[in-house]
């Protein structure tokens, strides 16, 4: 009977140590159950601007049709290779052809014409260069003529010398009147004919600008059918379509026998990307993060294609020109990546990480501590005094906030449990952030610090405050 006893009161006494330790207030003093803490540390920052974007090509090539006809031929597909000159499709170019068969044959009469034209400026000046040797012949008749003209003259005044002296006869007299007669008659006759071969060399000369003019008129219209036959070979060159690089077809567009309508715009055939070894994203970036941006900054990311892959590039620009999206303001930075593998494809969305800063080693506090801000009254803890150096205590808190403007950064405010459990602020400068942690440039922190990153629940303000009569006690623990 004594040992079931025992074994009763060892069970109340149990019992009750349990239900003390379940039903006493936990916690320590009001600090420790009005506030979470953090702690100041030293370590790497890696700033960074999140985006997302889309890949393309560097070069993408549009090829298209400048001739109107029926598709007969094709000769690329999607994902084709192809070579610079490369023909990739054809068009119909029986017509084409007859219209240049009957330019050649145009050409080729033109031709003709012109060596006819030709023919005549060589029989036009054989028969100037006679004329003037008829020229130099007559002229030559012409002196002879005047010579016998003055000797006739000459026998006839003799003559009538004679017969004035009465030694003459009259047959003799007569004779040489006869004889200067003709010789007048052969000169006028010797300058007629002067003349007249002087207008027919004009005449041949005439004729042989003419000539000449027929063969630049000749010449003029063998140009004017060799551009024509030029222009329909062009046409003919045109009906087999050409990669203009060195690609990949990336889209195809037409079918086989589709008819190609050139007539207002060249329509699309291929598209090509030029070389896929190398690719760009297109990045959309916020106005408030373009100015952190930099050619040349490092950017990973990664595509749904490949989630467990990062892939890595660099910023090439960020160009000028705004879009505005339902009153946002984005701005295009693209991105360039070196893509071997050719694992890449056009249209991808890349999720990218832009690292516009790195620090190593620094000193950093959780970003909550920025957050946090106390409801209750806040001690500062820099010493206040009435007066030091003759300077009132506000103006020397003013001159500390602009000794701390001058330094880098940005100025601002964590909290740390004060002697009297209260939070107490202390002004920092703030550097480089990477949405968890913010460096602290310059401020009264050290590494391992405590400070405020929080509050533990919601009636911590009125413990902190002294009224520890209203405090309640904490449900029972159950572990």
């Amino acid at each position: 009977m004594r040992r079931v006893w025992l074994w009763l009161i060892g069970l109340f006494v149990v019992a009750g140590a349990l239900g003390f330790v379940l039903w006493k207030p936990t916690g320590g003093n009001a600090s420790d159950q009005a506030y979470r803490l953090g702690a100041v540390d030293r370590g790497p920052i890696t700033a960074s601007v999140r985006a997302t974007g889309t890949l393309n090509p560097v070069t993408t090539v549009l090829v298209g049709s400048q001739l109107s006809g029926q598709v007969v031929e094709i000769l690329a597909d999607y994902n084709t290779p192809v070579k610079e000159g490369q023909v990739v499709a054809r068009l119909y170019a029986e017509q084409i052809k007859s219209r240049r068969d009957a330019a050649l044959a145009d050409l080729a009469q033109a031709k003709a014409d012109l060596d006819t034209k030709r023919a005549q400026i060589d029989k036009a000046r054989s028969s100037l260069q006679r004329a003037e040797a008829q020229a130099d012949d007559l002229q030559a008749q012409r002196d002879r003529t005047q010579a016998q003209l003055a000797e006739a003259q000459r026998n006839l005044d003799r003559q009538r010398e004679l017969t004035t002296r009465a030694v003459g006869t009259q047959t003799a007299l007569e004779q040489a009147g006869t004889q200067v007669d003709i010789q007048k008659a052969n000169l006028v006759s010797a300058e007629a004919q002067i003349a007249s071969n002087k207008a027919e060399a004009e005449g041949l000369k005439a004729d042989l600008a003419l000539a000449e003019a027929g063969v630049k008129s000749a010449e003029a219209i063998i140009l004017q059918r060799q551009a024509k036959l030029k222009d329909i070979e062009i046409d003919l060159a045109r009906t087999a379509i050409k990669s203009p690089v060195d690609g990949v077809v990336v889209k195809r567009d037409i079918e086989l026998g589709q008819t190609v309508a050139a007539s207002l715009s060249a329509p699309t055939l291929f598209t090509i990307a030029q070389d896929l070894r190398e690719i760009d994203i297109y990045a959309n970036i916020d106005e408030a993060d373009v100015g952190r941006l930099k050619d040349g900054q490092k950017v990973t990311f990664t595509v749904n294609a490949y989630p467990n892959r990062a892939f890595e590039g660099s910023v090439r620009m960020v160009r000028l020109a705004a879009q505005t999206v339902q009153n946002v303001v984005t701005y295009t930075a693209v991105i360039g990546v070196r893509n071997l593998d050719q694992a890449l494809l056009p249209g991808m969305t890349a999720n990218l990480q832009i690292v516009t800063d790195e620090r190593e080693d620094v000193l950093r506090i959780p970003n909550a501590a920025l957050r946090f801000r106390p409801t209750v009254a806040v001690a500062s803890s820099e010493p206040r005094t009435v007066a030091q150096n003759g300077q009132p205590p506000r103006r020397r808190a003013r001159s500390q906030d602009a000794e701390m403007q001058s330094d880098e950064g940005t100025s601002g405010r964590i909290y740390r449990v004060g002697p009297d459990g209260n939070p107490q602020v202390v002004h920092v400068r703030l550097g480089a952030t990477d949405g968890i942690y913010t460096e602290i440039v310059r401020g009264d922190v050290q590494k391992g610090a405590a400070i405020i990153i929080g509050a533990q629940r919601s009636d911590a303000a009125e413990e902190t405050n002294g009224s520890a009569a209203n405090r309640r006690p904490r449900p029972p623990r159950m572990f």
